[in-house]
């Protein structure tokens, strides 16, 4: 991956096949990361994920469904992107917190 600013990523905007009348804002996404967010959602009791990726370091959060273990889900998405990993560059996993939790104004 090559990119010097940080960006992040989810299938809700950025799954989808460029079109030519695509507007010049959208940053289309590198088949790398593309992958690597069909790879977590393709894993069983994840409802969301967010991947964001700035020089070497990528991160991914994921929300689980109310029958998934957080931990263990985490494990599970680990294992699932291992194969995309290159020398160099620094992973790191976590939970995104319930947006039905968050209340406007309130800080975290």
């Amino acid at each position: 991956m090559t990119t010097t600013s940080s960006a992040w990523y989810s299938a809700r905007f950025t799954m989808r096949e460029p079109r030519a009348d695509q507007p010049a804002g959208e940053a289309e996404l590198a088949p790398r990361l593309r992958r690597a967010l069909q790879l977590v959602y393709a894993v069983d009791g994840v409802v969301a994920v967010r991947v964001w990726h700035w020089g070497p370091n990528v991160a991914v959060g994921v929300r689980g469904g109310a029958w998934a273990s957080p931990t263990d889900l985490v494990r599970r998405v680990k294992a699932a992107v291992a194969g995309l990993r290159e020398p160099g560059e620094a992973w790191d996993f976590g939970v995104l917190e319930d947006p039905t939790c968050w209340r406007p104004g309130e800080t975290t």
